[in-house]
């Protein structure tokens, strides 16, 4: 199983050592060229794609969640951790699920609560509660509450959702933040717009990255019926803070080419990020549509494999 990870023992050290080579560098030479790509350049924009990511795979899985939880509030079962072995939430509430979810739980481990109950009276408050420990087929293991308040049904346009968490964690990583969705629908095209707020994913070590960011979801594929077979395409901004072992920097990425979310897959298939920390940038390439955790950074003239989360 692959735990989230901000940033590696080993990488800052590495970054320490580098930011330390360039500030002697720059200060025993005056012709040191500002467009120069340094060691510390390239770990740094490394750690923020990385940081960028692991926010993406996080608070994405939230948005599955809270899409999932049912059809009453959300688009319907068969996203997220949600599956149709599940009795809590399965006939209950949505007439029976349609599919299992890429990162479902086969066997119940997490309660749903739902305020007030009746179907289509809005606001309605819904608490998915994950307990000391639940383990997804995605590998990771959730812990704690994530606490949804619907405005009305997420397929209506205009129906907002805004998230909080109550000690939820990923693994060992605390998630905090405001997250918001908001339907935005024409008569033609499925649309969201998502925005996270004061976003913070912090280790036991104190290490964390701080994260905000406006993307908007676009569907490209999919039906009323199966939610799961839903493709989106993703565009939008982030920016935000990393603290590593007493270092820290800020970075912020801008999706170049529409990022595209299938339902059916656990990353970002395809499309481009540029991530720019001070004056350096580089793109993170999720690929060109295949269904894997590979994805490429190219620093200047140089590119480097990354594994996804």
């Amino acid at each position: 199983m692959k735990q989230l990870r901000i940033l590696s023992a080993t990488a800052v050290a590495f970054l320490a050592c580098a930011l330390l080579i360039t500030a002697c560098q720059k200060s025993s030479s005056s012709t040191t060229s500002s467009s120069t790509t340094t060691e510390a350049d390239v770990v740094t924009l490394s750690a923020s794609a990385t940081a960028d990511d692991e926010a993406n795979t996080v608070y994405n899985g939230v948005v599955d969640n809270v899409m999932g939880v049912n059809s009453d509030a959300g688009l319907g079962a068969g996203i997220g951790v949600f599956s149709v072995s599940n009795p809590r939430i399965g006939r209950q509430h949505i007439g029976g699920a349609i599919t299992n979810g890429v990162d479902s739980v086969s066997t119940p481990c997490y309660t749903v609560t739902i305020s007030p109950i009746t179907p289509g009276v809005f606001p309605k408050t819904i608490t998915i509660d994950f307990g000391t420990g639940c383990t997804g087929k995605d590998g990771h293991t959730r812990r704690g509450k994530i606490v949804s308040v619907y405005t009305g049904r997420l397929k209506k346009a205009g129906s907002t959702v805004t998230t909080t968490f109550d000690g939820f964690y990923v693994d060992s990583i605390q998630v905090e933040g405001t997250h918001t969705i908001q339907n935005k629908s024409t008569s033609s095209n499925l649309i969201f717009s998502m925005t996270l707020e004061n976003g913070k994913l912090s280790t036991p070590s104190g290490d964390y990255i701080a994260v905000n960011r406006t993307h908007t979801w676009t569907q490209t594929a999919g039906d009323t019926t199966a939610p799961a077979n839903d493709v989106f395409q993703i565009t939008g901004s982030s920016n935000g803070t990393i603290q590593a072992s007493g270092i820290t920097w800020q970075w912020s990425t801008l999706v170049t080419t529409p990022l595209v979310r299938e339902f059916s897959c656990r990353w970002i298939v395809s499309g481009q990020s540029t991530i720019t920390h001070g004056t350096k940038t580089a793109v993170l390439d999720y690929g060109s549509g295949t269904c894997d955790n590979n994805a490429t950074l190219t620093v200047g003239t140089k590119v480097y494999n990354i594994t996804l989360r």
